[in-house]
């Protein structure tokens, strides 16, 4: 029987991977929305676009950290009142909803990985603003919402620090990272795999409603992804160098330890996401980041 999905922000470096990964089931009948097709913040076009669908995966997100904190308002208005939007239309029209946040809504002054049901507070507008959406979402769908949080991520559609780390390879001899934040760092392409899964298992009544954490299993710092992105794609990992926060002042605070912890997968009978490092050595087999690499290899062979 063919499932009807919507994923929205469908142009993004997550949403894309979505799209691709349902593509390959054949029992899928996918629509895809990008930004241009589907402000969320507008709820007429909101109940238009869930209309018909079965399933919605929101990618759609204001993701400028420090952009929320000059414009906390406009950054709610996506990450909050649009969510709340789609949850009302989801909820009005039977529709799942799998929407995706942050460890952003922590404090990140944890020690131990943050359990689903652990207390939120975030430390920046950003964080607010994914909170209310989540809010949303808990409070609309008791039932059908599934708010999955995620974190560091990384793949080959758009921006992100792994495929900068390899394009600044190629025009600096070192490269000072950040060793004192710690969390999971995710291949968009596994998290993909893990929010269609979960869509699967919750159309057969077997994963209940809630949060998820869909980062990778381990932990790292920024300093850490970097060397090994470096020791993966031919490169001397001794050319990044461990720096503290306070060498690069941002308008938003960080929080200092974003690791989550994913008991809740097991009650929806799946596994959570691989370890960090083994997601690493998959994407960056990916052509976009080869190609990179290759690029930085190079570089490195005439200096």
């Amino acid at each position: 029987m063919t499932t009807s999905w919507l994923v929205t922000g469908a142009r993004g470096l997550l949403g894309q991977d979505v799209l691709a990964e349902l593509a390959g089931d054949p029992d899928a009948e996918v629509t895809g929305l990008s930004r241009d097709r589907l402000d969320i913040t507008d709820p007429t076009a909101v109940r238009a676009a869930v209309t018909g669908h079965r399933v919605v995966v929101n990618c759609a997100a204001w993701t400028d950290v420090d952009g929320a904190e000059r414009s906390e308002a406009a950054a709610t208005a996506v990450n909050g009142t649009g969510v709340r939007h789609l949850a009302r239309a989801c909820a009005d029209s039977g529709a799942l909803l799998l929407h995706i946040s942050t460890d952003y809504v922590f404090p990140g002054d944890g020690r131990r990985p943050y359990p689903e049901d652990a207390p939120t507070g975030p430390v920046n507008a950003y964080g607010r603003s994914k909170l209310a959406g989540e809010r949303a979402v808990l409070e609309l769908l008791p039932r059908t919402g599934y708010v999955v949080r995620t974190a560091w991520l990384y793949g080959a559609h758009g921006p992100n620090f792994a495929a900068t780390m390899l394009e600044l390879a190629s025009r600096h001899e070192t490269l000072d990272v950040v060793a004192d934040q710690h969390g999971q760092p995710t291949w968009s392409r596994a998290l993909a795999r893990q929010l269609a899964a979960l869509g699967s298992a919750a159309l057969t009544g077997q994963a209940p409603a809630g949060i998820y954490h869909g980062t990778a299993a381990g932990r790292t710092t920024w300093c850490g992804l970097a060397r090994e992105t470096f020791r993966l794609s031919g490169l001397d990992p001794e050319r990044i160098r461990p720096v503290g926060s306070d060498k690069f002042p941002r308008p938003a605070a960080r929080p200092a330890f974003g690791v989550l912890g994913h008991g809740n997968w097991l009650r929806a009978g799946l596994a959570p996401l691989p370890p960090w490092d083994d997601q690493l050595v998959a994407a960056l087999k990916e052509p976009a980041f080869a190609g990179s690499a290759a690029a930085a290899r190079a570089s490195a062979r005439h200096r």
